[in-house]
C-alpha cells in the first residue's frame, strides 16, 4: 500500500522521533527495537524517505531524500525510566505507531512521562529495596541471618540511591560495594552469615549490569557492534567498579583470596522457600521501581517462570544451561504478555527476570575471583551471559515465527 504524502512539518516531525527515541533509550530498549518502532511511526505519518541511526548516547533522524534532506542530531545522556514511566511510554508509542497523535502533541505527553515523579514516597521505595535484597537472599543464601543482614543493607543502598547527585551517582557503586563488604565480611568472624560473597549480591543487585551486559551480546549478534560493544564495555566497568569495593574491603578486613570463591551450598531448603525469595523479590521491584499495579501480576508471572525453568533444568544440565532454558522460555512470554490488549510492556516484565537469570550475579562474582585468583571465574561469567543471550535470541526468533504462521492461518482459509 502506497504511502500518503507528509501532513507533518518535517522539522517537528523529526523532533517528535528523537524524543521518542530518547525515552526508548530510557526504558533500556535495544536499538534494533527502536529503529524498528522509529520505521513503523515515519511510515504512520508518511514519512516514507527517513532515515535512522541509534546508539546509547546518539540519535540522528534524515527525513526527505539524501541530497536534500535535513537532518535533527540529539547526543546526551539520558536518566532511566522508571516503571510507571515505561507503561506511559508504551502507550505513546502504540498510538505513534498508528499515526493517531499530532506529534506536537506527543512531544507535549513526552515531556509530561520524564517529569512523572515516583508512585511512592522516598521511605518506601527505600523500603521496597530493603524487600527485593532479602528476597533475593533467600535465593542465594537462604539463612535467616543472612536474610536480615540484606535486609539491612538493601535499606542503606536503596537511600544511598535516592540522593540526587551525579557526582555520589559516578562513585556510589563502588563505595555501596565497599561497605556492604565491609559488614558482611566483618559479621561472617562472629555469625553465620553462610557465603559472604554471595550475599553481598543481594543488596547490590539494582548496580548489576545483567540486562545491559545481555542486551549487548544481543546486539553484537545482531551486527550492531557500536551499540554492542558500548554496552559491553559500560556493563564490564560497572561490574569492575563493584569487584574494586568488594576487594578493597576484602584487603580492610583481611580476607584472603580462597575466600573470594563462593561457598557451595549444601543445605536443602523446601522448595516454597525460594519461591518466597522470587515473591518477596516481585514485591520489592514493585515499590522501588514504580510498577504499575496492573502489570504486577504479569511480572510476577514471568519472574516465577522464568525461576522456576532455570532451577529445573539447572539440576539436570547445569547452571550455564539452566540460564539458557530459562531465557529460552521466558523470552517468548514476555514477547507474547506485550502483545495483549491488557498485557505489560516487555521492559516491564523482561528487566527483573534479568536479575534472576544472573549474568550480572555469576558476573560480579567471575570479576572477584579473575581479580584475585585467576581469570576461570571470569570464563565461566561471560559463558553464562552468552548463554542468556543465545536464549533471547532464540525465544524470540520462534515466537515471531510462530506469529507470522498464526497470522498467515487466517488469511489462507
Amino acid at each position: 500500500m502506497a504511502t500518503s504524502a507528509p501532513t507533518v512539518e518535517p522539522g517537528l516531525f523529526r523532533a517528535f522521533v528523537v524524543g521518542l527515541a530518547e525515552a526508548m533509550i530510557a526504558a533500556d530498549e535495544s536499538v534494533d527495537s527502536i529503529h524498528d518502532q522509529l520505521e513503523r511511526t515515519a511510515h504512520a505519518y508518511g514519512f516514507a524517505e527517513t532515515a535512522f541511526v541509534v546508539l546509547p548516547t546518539l540519535v540522528l533522524v534524515q527525513t526527505g531524500p539524501a541530497d536534500a534532506g535535513r537532518v535533527t542530531v540529539r547526543s546526551r545522556d539520558v536518566d532511566s525510566f522508571h516503571f510507571h514511566q515505561i507503561a506511559q511510554l508504551y502507550r505513546l508509542l502504540n498510538r505513534a505507531e498508528r499515526g493517531d497523535i499530532d506529534p506536537e502533541q506527543g512531544l507535549a505527553r513526552l515531556a509530561e512521562i520524564r517529569a512523572m515523579r515516583p508512585q511512592f514516597s522516598w521511605w518506601v521505595r527505600t523500603i521496597g529495596h530493603a524487600i527485593l535484597a532479602a528476597g533475593l537472599s533467600l535465593i542465594l543464601v537462604p539463612t535467616l541471618t543472612g536474610v536480615a543482614v540484606a535486609f539491612g543493607l538493601g535499606l542503606l543502598v536503596g537511600l544511598a540511591k535516592l540522593v540526587p547527585s551525579r557526582a555520589l551517582q559516578l562513585v556510589l557503586p563502588t563505595l555501596s560495594a565497599l561497605v556492604c563488604a565491609l559488614v558482611v565480611y566483618s559479621l561472617a568472624q562472629y555469625i553465620g552469615v553462610g557465603d559472604s560473597l554471595r550475599l553481598l549480591i543481594a543488596p547490590l543487585a539494582t548496580f548489576l549490569p545483567g540486562a545491559m551486559l545481555t542486551t549487548a551480546t544481543v546486539e553484537l549478534a545482531s551486527r550492531q557492534m557500536i551499540a554492542g560493544a558500548s554496552r559491553l564495555v559500560a556493563g564490564l566497568m560497572q561490574l569492575a567498579l563493584l569487584a574494586v569495593g568488594i576487594l578493597a574491603a576484602g584487603a580492610i578486613v583481611g580476607v584472603d583470596g580462597p575466600d573470594y570463591n563462593p561457598i557451595s551450598s549444601v543445605t536443602i531448603v523446601p522448595w516454597w522457600i525460594e519461591a518466597l525469595g522470587v515473591i518477596l523479590f516481585a514485591v520489592g521491584i514493585f515499590f522501588y521501581l514504580s510498577v504499575p499495579a496492573w502489570t504486577f501480576a504479569w511480572v510476577l508471572l514471568v519472574l516465577l517462570t522464568a525461576f522456576g525453568v532455570q532451577t529445573v533444568t539447572t539440576g539436570w544440565v547445569g547452571g550455564t544451561s539452566g540460564a539458557f532454558f530459562g531465557a529460552l522460555v521466558m523470552t517468548p512470554l514476555v514477547l507474547w504478555i506485550s502483545s495483549r490488549d491488557y498485557g505489560a510492556p516487555s521492559q516491564i516484565t523482561f528487566l527483573p527476570a534479568f536479575w534472576l537469570l544472573v549474568p550480572g550475579v555469576s558476573g560480579l562474582i567471575g570479576l572477584t575471583e579473575a581479580a584475585d585468583v585467576g581469570l576461570s571465574g571470569l570464563g565461566a561469567a561471560l559463558t553464562t551471559v552468552l548463554s542468556i543471550a543465545l536464549g533471547v535470541l532464540i525465544g524470540t526468533a520462534l515466537y515471531r515465527g510462530f506469529s507470522e504462521i498464526g497470522r498467515r492461518r487466517p488469511a489462507e482459509t
